[in-house]
C-alpha cells in the first residue's frame, strides 16, 4: 500500500487490531442471523509525509450509508461546543445575511442549525440520508453527497463559494484525503476562513486511545501532517486551537495561500510540541501496539473478574471507540449483557461483532448494574453527571483508557 497523500510506499506498521466490522454497522435483530463483514483494522505510518493510516479494505460508501446511525445532536456537551463556536466566528468574522456559511459532514444540523436561528445563510453537505433527513426539518438545505474536488468545484461555478467552510471530525473520515483538500480550495471564498476539526494524533498516542481507531477514520492528523496536506492543496493554515473535544483535539483556521492573515504563534507551538514527542520519530510509533494490548487487556481482566465475583455490568453509550475496544478484547454478552444508549437511532439494535444489546438509557433503573462502564470516555464528565442516580443502589462508574479505572 501506498501513502494516500504522498504516494510514498508504506513500510511501518502502527497498529494492528486484528479483524473488525464497521464500528457504526449496528445491527437489528434480523442481521443476528446473517453473516457479518469483517475487515482488517491496521494502521501504518508513513515515513515522508508522517500521516497515519488505515490499510485500504472498507469502501466509504459502505461505512457511511443510508443507516447510518450517529447523531451527532444526542451529545449536550458537543451541542454547547458548536453553539460556541458558532457565536464566536459569527462575530470574528462579522457574518451576517449576505453572508455564506457551508459545513462538510454536517450530519443532523447540530452546528448550522445555530446559523439559521441567526438569519446566516447556510449549506450542509451530507451524505447519509438518516442524519440529512434530520438536517433538513430544522430548515437547513443539504446537499446529499459525498465531498470533493467536482463538488469543490461545483460550488464554485454556481457562485456558491464560502465565507466560513467548516468540517468538524471529517478530515480524518475521508478515504481520498488529497481530492477532498481540492475541494475545500475550491468550495472556499477568497478571503474566506475554513475551520477544521480532529483528534489529534499527538493525544491519541500519550493517552492510547487506540478505541479511537476503526476503519471509518481512514486518517489520524497531526498538525505537521494537516500542514502538508493543505499546503499541495493551496491552502494555509494561520491559527491553530488545541480543544478537549474527543479526548483532545486540534481546530485549525486556514485560508488560501496568498490571504494577508499572518500566522499565528500557536502554530510553530503545536508543531515544537509535536516534533517534542517524537511525532517524526518512527520509534514512537514502534511501541505503541504493546501499551495498547496492556490496556485492553486490563479490561478483559477487570470484566473476568466481576462476573467471577456475581457483579452486574452493564456499558453506557454505543460509541464507535467502544466497539473497537469490544471487539479487539473479545468481549461479548456474557461479560457486558448490555449498554444503555440516550440516541433512539441506536436502541433495539446491536452492537456490531459483539453483539451486546442495545438498551434505552431509561431503562438503566430496570437493571440496576452495580459497575457502568462509559464507553464513549471522551464525555465522561456528562455522562456521569446524566445517571449519578445510580449511586442511590451502590452503583460504581467506570473508564477504560486511558487507564482502568473505578469511579
Amino acid at each position: 500500500m501506498n501513502c494516500r497523500h504522498c504516494q510514498a510506499q508504506l513500510q511501518h506498521s502502527f497498529l494492528d487490531l486484528g479483524y473488525a466490522p464497521p464500528s457504526n454497522a449496528y445491527l437489528t435483530a434480523a442481521a443476528l442471523s446473517r453473516p457479518e463483514r469483517y475487515y482488517p483494522l491496521r494502521l501504518w505510518v508513513c515515513e515522508q509525509c508522517w500521516l497515519v493510516q488505515t490499510e485500504d479494505y472498507a469502501d466509504a460508501g459502505e461505512l457511511f450509508d443510508a443507516d447510518y446511525a450517529y447523531f451527532s445532536s444526542t451529545s449536550s456537551s458537543w451541542l454547547a461546543h458548536a453553539r460556541t463556536y458558532v457565536e464566536r466566528m459569527r462575530e470574528a468574522l462579522a457574518l451576517g445575511a449576505s453572508s455564506l456559511v457551508i459545513e462538510v459532514a454536517s450530519n443532523d444540523g447540530y452546528l448550522l442549525r445555530n446559523f439559521v436561528e441567526a438569519g446566516v445563510p447556510c449549506l450542509g453537505v451530507e451524505p447519509t440520508a438518516s442524519t440529512a433527513d434530520a438536517a433538513e426539518r430544522l430548515g437547513i438545505p443539504v446537499l446529499r453527497e459525498f465531498f470533493g474536488e467536482a463538488l469543490g468545484q461545483r460550488l464554485a461555478e454556481e457562485g456558491r463559494q464560502a465565507d466560513l467552510l467548516l468540517g468538524n471530525n471529517v478530515f480524518a473520515h475521508v478515504p481520498d484525503i488529497n481530492d477532498f483538500s481540492r475541494g475545500l480550495k475550491a468550495a472556499l471564498k477568497p478571503g474566506g476562513t475554513l475551520t477544521l476539526e480532529f483528534p489529534h494524533l499527538l493525544r491519541l498516542i500519550e493517552l492510547v486511545q487506540f478505541d479511537t481507531v476503526y476503519h471509518e477514520h481512514f486518517s489520524y492528523l497531526s498538525l505537521y501532517s494537516v500542514q502538508r496536506i493543505l499546503d499541495v492543496a493551496g491552502l494555509r493554515i494561520h491559527d491553530v486551537e488545541e480543544l478537549n473535544t474527543h479526548g483532545g483535539s486540534l481546530r485549525i483556521h486556514a485560508s488560501h495561500q496568498d490571504d494577508a492573515r499572518p500566522s499565528s504563534a500557536a502554530v510553530d507551538a503545536v508543531l515544537r510540541a509535536e516534533q517534542q514527542a517524537g511525532l517524526r520519530d518512527m520509534a514512537t510509533y514502534q511501541g505503541f501496539q504493546a501499551r495498547a494490548d496492556r490496556l485492553k487487556d486490563d479490561l478483559l481482566g477487570f470484566l473476568l473478574e466481576q462476573k467471577r465475583a456475581g457483579q452486574r455490568v452493564a456499558a453506557y453509550g454505543a460509541a464507535a471507540k467502544g466497539n473497537t475496544i469490544l471487539n479487539y478484547a473479545g468481549i461479548k454478552p456474557d461479560l457486558l449483557p448490555c449498554v444503555f444508549d440516550a440516541a433512539p437511532s441506536k436502541q433495539g439494535r446491536y452492537l456490531p461483532g459483539s453483539h451486546v444489546p442495545i438498551r434505552s438509557a431509561q431503562e438503566l433503573d430496570e437493571v440496576r448494574p452495580d459497575l457502568l462502564l462509559i464507553l464513549p470516555w471522551n464525555i465522561t464528565d456528562e455522562v456521569m453527571a446524566q445517571n449519578q442516580r445510580i449511586r442511590e443502589w451502590g452503583g460504581r462508574f467506570v473508564t477504560a483508557v486511558p487507564r482502568l479505572e473505578v469511579k
